[in-house]
């Protein structure tokens, strides 16, 4: 037997029901009272005579339920008391008719089985069995104020005791009812808040999603999409046909849904960087198809900043151990060269420097990534700052005058940390010069105007043979160099530095020659701003 016990502690009083079951009580005392008028030959089965007693008694009754009405429409307190109230009226009320019928034959007793079973359905605990008792009583008594007052067959308080078993056996049916109601009731509640709790988990996950998420139906259309989705693929918020947001993958949905596809699309050249799709079908009625959205740009600069991570931590390990031998090296080198010891061996003594320079720098940049320090911006005038930079690198590199020239429009200004930008354009500067002819000319430094409003660019241009194409994407990525004396780290570095300045380090495409722009704010940048406001304060 199942045990419903736990349900004395969640119930809760059905204000709506019990409401209904007033209403319903008052309008059959309505009928009742509209049909005593009509010709005796119509009522006769009710046994029951119009006169002042019974007007009377139907108009107190009416009147209370019509109170009672109000009260658990308006004044949904002590549930128990008054759904009491209410039995109790219908019992001494029904009981009160039955005996102007003359007794239960009249069959009026048959009223209160209704009430029973619906004060049973919305009732708590042993009130309902209380209810049948006090129905059972009013029968019982009743009938036998009809046997004693109007002679009426003593065996007919045997229909009576029929009639009381009845009120229990509704009171007791309609309960387990109730009670089974209540279960399932409280079961889909339940059930309900869990599912309402894992759809918002759910659609937070989703949202919080750095992979953008489509549903669409077969169809194209777009029935819902998550931030980072709309973002990738710039949505619109109320939805739309994949058709006309994204046609290449409208297309590539279509090729998949016939099978002639795979599940992932590469979108290259997309509007917001290089995407994958990936199609999954679910198992919904109407088969809707989940398109995800990778942003590679965003996995590819993960990784490497992963890379990066366990580069930093290995170089901080082990830079003391690489610059202790570098320096016992060197050292002994310098040491040997003092020595007469002949061509042979100059040269190897050569090589030896040269390599244990190389792995200096090597060990000096590696170092350099893990120590990168916040940008100061600061606003740069790029004609005295490239005309300064110009004579530092020419006297670095012993070069004569000429060999690199500039051409900056007075007042051009970028937002850069100043000691970031020297950085920047060394390494630029550097590696131009490595592949340049050092003639008069061989590397030139241009500022124009950016193509975006507050913005400027600083090109740098060398007669070298440019960089292949087959290797353009690579060029930014650590460790790659074409040169047997590079580290692979400089245009990287410089490529984060712009980044940490809120610029860009791009290689432009050319015929011949190589061609970076660094592309920046040319506006007061805020950091400026405060400084001179401090200073004037």
């Amino acid at each position: 037997m199942r045990d419903w016990s736990w349900l004395s502690s969640t119930w809760e009083p059905n204000w709506r029901s019990f409401q209904y079951f007033n209403l319903y009580r008052l309008i059959l005392a309505c009928l009742l009272l509209l049909v005593l008028p009509f010709p005796n030959e119509w009522t006769s089965r009710l046994h029951l005579l119009p006169s002042t007693s019974l007007y009377s008694l139907l108009f107190v009754y009416l009147l209370l339920l019509a109170g009672g009405w109000l009260a658990s429409r308006f004044w949904p307190q002590h549930f128990n008391a008054q759904l009491s109230l209410q039995v109790l009226s219908d019992v001494v009320a029904i009981s009160a008719l039955i005996y102007l019928a003359g007794g239960v034959s009249s069959g009026l007793g048959l009223i209160l089985l209704v009430s029973l079973a619906a004060a049973s359905l919305v009732g708590q605990g042993r009130l309902v069995l209380f209810y049948a008792a006090l129905a059972s009583l009013g029968a019982l008594l009743v009938q036998c104020l009809c046997i004693l007052l109007q002679d009426a067959d003593f065996g007919t308080v045997m229909h009576a005791g029929f009639l009381s078993a009845g009120y229990f056996a509704t009171a007791v049916l309609a309960r387990l009812l109730g009670q089974r109601v209540m279960a399932n009731e409280d079961l889909a509640r339940r059930r309900g808040i869990a599912l309402e709790n894992q759809i918002r988990i759910s659609r937070r996950i989703v949202e919080r999603m750095q992979d953008g998420v489509l549903i669409v139906t077969r169809d194209g259309e777009i029935l819902r999409h998550n931030p980072t989705g709309a973002q990738l693929l710039s949505l619109p918020a109320e939805g739309g046909r994949l058709q006309d947001c994204a046609p290449t993958l409208a297309a590539a949905l279509d090729l998949w849904l016939q099978g002639a596809s795979d599940d992932s699309l590469a979108l290259a050249g997309a509007s917001h960087g290089e995407l994958n799709a990936r199609f999954e079908p679910t198992a919904s009625s109407d088969g809707e198809v989940l398109i995800f959205i990778e942003d590679m740009g965003r996995i590819k600069e993960r990784a490497k900043q992963m890379k990066l991570a366990a580069l930093g931590r290995l170089t901080a390990s082990i830079a003391h151990e690489i610059r202790n031998p570098l320096s016992a090296i060197s050292h002994a080198g310098e040491l040997l060269r003092e020595e007469p010891l002949g061509a042979v061996h100059d040269r190897l003594l050569r090589i030896i420097g040269d390599n244990t320079v190389r792995l200096d720098r090597i060990v000096k940049d590696v170092l350099e990534l893990g120590r990168q320090r916040m940008a100061q911006v600061e606003h740069v005038d790029l004609q005295e700052f490239c005309v300064s930079f110009i004579e530092s690198l020419a006297a670095s590199e012993h070069l004569p005058d000429g060999v690199i020239s500039a051409e900056i429009v007075p007042g051009s200004h970028i937002c850069f940390d100043p000691a970031q930008l020297y950085q920047v354009l060394w390494n630029i500067g550097s590696n131009a010069l490595r592949h340049a002819s050092r003639q008069p000319g061989a590397v030139r430094f241009q500022v124009t105007p950016g193509k975006r409003a507050g913005s400027v660019e600083l090109h740098v241009f060398d007669d070298g043979p440019g960089v292949p194409a087959a290797v353009a994407e690579q060029i930014f990525e650590p460790f790659f160099t074409t040169h047997h004396q590079g580290t692979g780290l400089g245009l990287f570095i410089a490529r984060e530095l712009c980044g940490a300045n809120g610029a860009e380090l791009l290689l432009a495409p050319g015929d011949g020659g190589g061609h970076f722009i660094v592309s920046g704010r040319s506006d007061r940048c805020l950091l400026s701003e405060a400084k001179d406001v401090l200073a004037a304060s």
